[in-house]
């Protein structure tokens, strides 16, 4: 790898990309500034866009555009956004380019009323839907793969709303945790399989929806419980109720367990755990599996923070935080010029040199993509004047691409696909390597492989994948 190459480097790059929130409110006369709150919490699920659509009983109103949820909205445009009932999104594409014709929640007016829809996921058949139905003659305002829920449900040949949801839902394959807004109901529903999370909340008569718990607690909402594994839940002014659809199909769980090791907050509970707990855990079996000698423990922030702390307690090793992170940097920085080689990575993380220096220091990382920001970040602390450095990984090598709403890069370009142990540590400048085993993250995770999803890592997909599609897949051939 070139000097010149890793002057390019994106302090992002070495980063599987967030997925999606969604977030819903029903029953709530604040219900879009509510929402607002929401989206504010799951902003860490996406980064590219963000919208609300609400509704007043009678009729949906909607605003989005890309950018953070602090950029789309303000007092005003929120105040427009009328009614006691919202749903909302925060996008990072893993199905379509980011542009404002994907940035969701979608809305459209079709014969039985207005409806609006946002979707955390991908659909595993969505290429061979979205074929069948265009050629019916559906027109598609999109390129992503959420708005063909919406046209299945839009098919004459269904009585009721009711039959419509089932007949979508028994359709759609793949990972999918949605909310929908009707004129008069909050809708929320999961695969069979539980990929990613969804949870339900309460606060006086008021009813939310979430891709997380810590939505709630900036609310002051109470959670109730999860969304269940190919439930549909309707939420209406009688109350709640709840579909099965694919109740004589039962199957397997596959919580994507990278929730617990990157992608959801620290505090909160996913798939019935906390996630803080679970990462301080996936720390401990780190320091079992690879000890080695060293005087510090220190974790790349923030997401390698508790697993840091695990890996401490376990080992005795004392932790410290041997980077600073500057965290008013975004997707949208500038590259530097070849003349600034590490001036990027330096703007995101540099070394405490007081720390460091002259130390052995252990590097808990959550993940390693392609591995050029890992290696920069080494070469950093060398600088600093540590004396060896050791990466520890709480999660298995990255092999294999997810077709289930995580934006892998190439297989070709994950290092771990490439490269063998040896081969990597050489590549990464370290004095040792270690990679938590997929067995070590199930105990840690108090799992199995029947409970969780580890495609990623064993090349075992539990839901077919019909469309081996990338994330610009529908566009091509298309024009919009």
């Amino acid at each position: 790898m070139t000097d010149e190459h890793n002057s390019m480097i994106d302090p992002n790059e070495d980063k599987l990309k967030d997925e999606c929130g969604v977030f819903g409110v029903f029953g709530h006369e604040e219900a879009a500034q509510l929402t607002y709150l929401g989206l504010f919490s799951l902003q860490h699920r996406g980064e590219e866009a963000a919208g609300i659509c609400s509704s007043d009983g009678e009729t949906l109103y909607l605003h989005k555009n890309v950018g953070l949820v602090n950029d789309v909205f303000n007092p005003s445009r929120l105040a427009a956004l009328k009614g006691s009932a919202s749903i909302g999104h925060v996008r990072y594409s893993t199905s379509g380019s980011s542009t404002i014709k994907n940035a969701q929640p979608y809305m459209v007016d079709y014969s039985r009323g207005k409806i609006s829809i946002a979707h955390n996921g991908n659909l595993v058949n969505a290429r061979l839907l979205r074929d069948e139905l265009e050629a019916y003659g559906s027109i598609f305002g999109s390129t992503s793969d959420s708005e063909i829920i919406i046209h299945l449900m839009a098919k004459p040949s269904y009585r009721t709303r009711e039959e419509a949801l089932e007949g979508a839902f028994q359709k759609i394959k793949g990972a999918f945790s949605i909310v929908i807004l009707t004129e008069d109901s909050l809708i929320g529903a999961r695969d069979s399989y539980g990929f990613r999370p969804l949870c339900i909340g309460k606060l006086n008569d008021s009813y939310f929806i979430a891709s997380e718990t810590c939505a709630f607690d900036l609310i002051g909402a109470t959670y109730v419980r999860d969304v269940e594994p190919g439930e549909i839940v309707i939420i209406d002014k009688t109350g709640i109720k709840s579909l099965f659809p694919l109740k004589d199909n039962p199957t397997r769980k596959a919580h994507c367990i990278f929730e617990h090791v990157y992608f959801s907050r620290p505090d909160s509970k996913v798939f019935g755990k906390t996630v803080g707990i679970v990462r301080e855990n996936l720390g401990r079996q780190l320091a079992k599996e690879h000890p080695v000698e060293a005087d510090l423990v220190t974790p790349v922030p923030d997401s390698g923070n508790f697993a840091a702390v695990g890996y401490a307690l376990e080992s005795g090793i004392p932790f410290h935080n041997g980077f600073t992170r500057n965290h008013y940097i975004g997707r949208t920085f500038i590259s530097p010029t070849a003349t600034q080689r590490e001036f990027k990575i330096k703007v995101k993380l540099n070394p405490v040199k007081e720390v460091v220096e002259g130390k052995r220091v252990i590097v808990i990382d959550d993940s390693i993509v392609r591995g050029n920001t890992a290696r920069s970040r080494v070469r950093t602390l060398r600088e600093a004047g540590a004396k060896e450095v050791h990466m520890r990984i709480s999660c298995p090598p990255h092999v294999s691409p997810c077709y289930y709403g995580i934006d892998f890069p190439d297989p070709k370009e994950l290092l771990a696909s490439r490269h063998n142990m040896e081969e990597i540590k050489k590549f990464l400048d370290v004095d040792s390597i270690g990679y938590l085993s997929i067995e070590g993250m199930l105990e840690a995770a108090e799992g199995t492989d029947q409970d969780y999803c580890t495609a990623c890592w064993s090349k075992t997909y539990p839901c077919p994948v019909i469309d081996e599609m990338d994330k610009f897949g529908m566009e091509k051939g298309r024009q919009f």
